[in-house]
Order: C-alpha cells, then structure tokens, then sequence
C-alpha cells in the first residue's frame, strides 16, 4: 500500500478506500506565485502551506492534494504589490470558482472534511467566497455535511515568547513580513537550496500611508520587493516556527472537525 500522504501519488483505487468513509481530513495548499525580493524564489507561498500542510497531515493521518499555485493579486501594503516582473495573479473570481469546482468534485469523492491551507495574504476573502459556493452547490445535490476549516498558518505563531526569540529586536508586525525574517527563516529549514542571503538586502522597513491609492505608486514598495529585511533569518528560527505552526494547526484541525455539527 502506498503510504504517501500526497493525493497525486496515489492510485485512484489507493485514494478510493482511504476516503470512502468521509473521515479522512484532506488538506489544500493555496499559495501564489510572487516575487520575495532578491534572496528568494517566486514560489515562497506554495512551498511553504505545502510543507506544513505535509507534516500536519503525516501526525493526523491526512491526505494533501495538489497545491494551487496562483493567488489573488499581490497587494502593495502586504506582498510589495502586483506591478513586479514574475508576480503572476488570479482575479478573485477566478480563485473563487477553482475553489468551488474543487470542493465539489472532492463531494463527489465521498470526502467530507478539508482544510485549506492559505500561504498567501491576499487569498483570504476569495477562499471565503469559494467555499461558501462550493458548500451551497454540494446542499443542492443532497451534501449537507462536507466541512471546511479555513486558516493561514502564520496566524499559529501568536506566543509572546516565540515572537521575542524570532524578533529579539521588537516585532514591528506581521503586515511588512514579506520576504522578511518569518518566510525566509522557513525557507532556510526547509528548502535551503532557494535561499541565497548574500543577497539579502537590507532596507528599513516599509512605510505606508494609512489608506489605499489606485493606481497605486510603485516607488512606495522599497525596490527589493522584499518589506522589511530578512538579515536576521535563521535555519533555527525556521524549524521553530515549523514546530509551533505544525502542532498548532494539527490541535485545531482536530478541535474543528471533533466539534463540527
């Protein structure tokens, strides 16, 4: 039997039996393809909810399908915005109904429990509206019990004592965190081989007015792309915030579907 916790690993009559049953917890990475400044690869935001999402599933006994590889349109205040060459961005509505053609064809499977694991800001409120369309489709062909945990990994890390050990300069917040000491110390646990701090740039952190101007004006994101510095990143910071992000969301995801109706 194959014991790989990837769907598209296994063969359809593997994937048949393990979730026959509608126990089994299947997990969606939805990332993006976004540029992370000079030092980092484009593809952060799926590397990283997939990894989790790999290890949350290995201590629960879940299954992890295909990530998406495309989010909605980086925005100036939190990805740097969607004017750099790379950054690769879905209209909301087009995220919206990919989550939806998903969520019903994994009703039709017989799966009734999923996670969507968002590794892109910006996601959110589309996967909001995908899964409020996709539950609406399943009640019309007779599905009332498919049920969806929604999170983004980042938000586990919330202990006083692990953001002082991350930022032992002070935590000047998790909105300019793109491509700073958070992703980068992940990616350095993780995929190493996609990180070359020499090249880290190291810049104040960013600033912006307290209100959105369209079109926006690119010269407010510092030039890296990156909004704040990632000089202080580490293999170790990386494998803590694996640590606590991994069993955070494995006590919650069992919380969620124990006490769903």
């Amino acid at each position: 039997m194959n014991d790989s916790v990837f769907v598209g690993e296994l063969s359809w009559k593997e994937y048949e039996a393990l979730v026959a049953d509608g126990q089994r917890v299947l997990f969606l990475p939805v990332g993006a393809l976004e540029q992370h400044g000079h030092h980092l690869c484009m593809d952060v935001d799926v590397l990283l909810p997939t990894a989790v999402s790999q290890r949350v599933a290995q201590r629960i006994g879940g299954l992890v399908l295909p990530a998406l590889p495309y989010g909605y349109k980086s925005q100036q205040k939190s990805g740097g915005g969607n004017h750099f060459p790379g950054t690769t961005s879905l209209d909301g509505a087009t995220l919206s109904h990919t989550v939806l053609d998903i969520i019903r064809e994994l009703g039709r499977h017989g799966v009734r429990r999923l996670v969507l694991m968002n590794g892109h800001y910006e996601n959110a409120m589309f996967l909001v509206e995908g899964i409020d369309l996709g539950l609406r489709e399943l009640r019309y062909a007779g599905i009332d019990d498919f049920r969806v945990v929604l999170l983004s990994y980042w938000d586990f890390v919330k202990d006083p004592q692990v953001i002082a050990q991350l930022y032992p300069d002070g935590f000047l917040g998790w909105d300019i965190e793109h491509g700073g000491v958070f992703e980068t110390s992940l990616m350095l646990a993780l995929y190493p081989q996609r990180v070359d701090m020499s090249r880290v740039v190291d810049h104040p952190p960013a600033t912006f007015p307290p209100y959105d101007l369209y079109p926006i004006d690119p010269s407010r994101t510092p030039a890296p792309g990156t909004l704040s510095s990632a000089r202080g990143a580490s293999r170790e910071k990386g494998e803590l915030i694996l640590e606590v992000c991994v069993e955070g969301i494995a006590k919650a995801v069992g919380e969620a579907f124990e006490n769903a109706p």
